[in-house]
């Protein structure tokens, strides 16, 4: 399409997140309790969103379990949190979760250095708007590193959860979803759920959001909101003590956008005008701190920004598409298949 081109041509006119100032994320931290003698997992946290609530929770007294796909960013940022935070208690575990094996792998880790419990996992990473491509395993890349392997790390670290939720009275599930969830407004789909990777529309970009690539995108960050709420029904359905909630960061300057830019996701020019109404990576990252660390948040609310993409974030009803019943089993049963294993709550 001329926008996949033009995004291609002008690949380098948007390449790093905009600089925008901190305007709520202050505020909303130092109304945040001690997070000391808390363990919380983090996926995705090099960078963005992610980072920021790794370094927030560690500055706030809690230990982080940062888990990310190997590499040098990946190092790099747990030295820059303890850098910033010199006595922030961090530990590094691999997780691509782009291969389910590697999921399970860091599962199995984490399982063995906590054996008294988790009191977060924070189920952060996403990708957006990439190419029509299928994983190892034959399922949508962006539905399977959004949404597939957190359910999968979910259900691996459910037993820690509920361990701690019994001992101290709660632990915490935490979702990322996106302003995308509801746009467009086509309902949860299963063919994108399934092993149609490389077949779900190929890689046209479209005009402002219209594409295939967004409607792949818009399917992992509804799938999001709905396994939060189905989560939810199931954990209050068991008498259980963990809660679960989703966020979204609204409009973030992060380095999401510029590498959806250069991987002919979105028109340059067009990202760098549509940036200029973001808000800093830190303000972003307030709903999902909110989620992990405020004990006024719970269990089956989203939180999002109050103004339209940017602001304080606060509870917001989801939107039909996201409570839709039928939605809600759709998630649960083909997610069940294609991490091969029932999620009992």
């Amino acid at each position: 399409s001329s926008v996949s081109q033009h995004a291609v041509i002008m690949g380098g006119s948007y390449s790093v997140p905009k600089d925008k100032p901190t305007k709520v994320y202050d505020e909303t931290v130092a109304k945040l309790p001690s997070m000391s003698g808390k363990v919380v997992a983090i996926t995705g946290c090099t960078s963005g969103t992610g980072f920021i609530a790794a370094k927030t929770v560690a500055a706030k007294g809690g230990e982080v379990i940062m888990l990310n796909r190997q590499s040098e960013r990946a190092e790099k940022a747990l030295k820059d949190i303890q850098e910033l935070v010199p006595a922030a208690k961090l530990l590094l575990i691999p997780c691509d979760l782009s291969d389910f094996g590697s999921v399970r792998e860091a599962a199995k880790q984490v399982r063995s250095k906590y054996p008294q419990g988790l009191d977060v996992l924070c189920n952060n990473a996403g990708i957006m708007a990439c190419a029509d491509k299928a994983c190892n395993a034959g399922f949508d890349v962006q539905m399977k590193t959004n949404h597939l392997s957190h359910f999968l790390l979910t259900k691996e670290l459910m037993p820690l959860l509920d361990k701690r939720a019994q001992s101290v009275g709660e632990a915490r599930v935490v979702n990322h979803s996106s302003g995308a969830r509801a746009f467009p407004n086509t309902p949860l789909s299963a063919a994108h759920l399934g092993k149609n990777g490389g077949n779900l529309g190929g890689d046209d970009a479209g005009w402002f959001f219209s594409g295939p690539r967004w409607e792949r995108y818009h399917q992992t960050k509804l799938a999001n909101v709905v396994f939060t709420l189905a989560l939810h029904e199931r954990l209050a359905a068991a008498g259980s003590k963990v809660k679960t909630m989703v966020a979204e960061p609204g409009l973030a300057a992060t380095n999401l956008q510029a590498t959806t830019a250069s991987e002919g996701g979105m028109n340059s020019w067009f990202t760098s005008v549509l940036m200029s109404f973001s808000q800093s990576a830190e303000d972003g990252a307030c709903g999902i701190l909110r989620c992990i660390c405020d004990p006024a948040a719970k269990s089956g609310e989203m939180f999002c920004p109050t103004g339209s993409v940017t602001g304080p974030a606060e509870p917001k009803a989801p939107e039909a598409i996201c409570t839709d019943p039928e939605s809600l089993k759709l998630l649960w049963k083909l997610s069940n298949e294609a991490i091969g294993e029932d999620f009992v709550v």
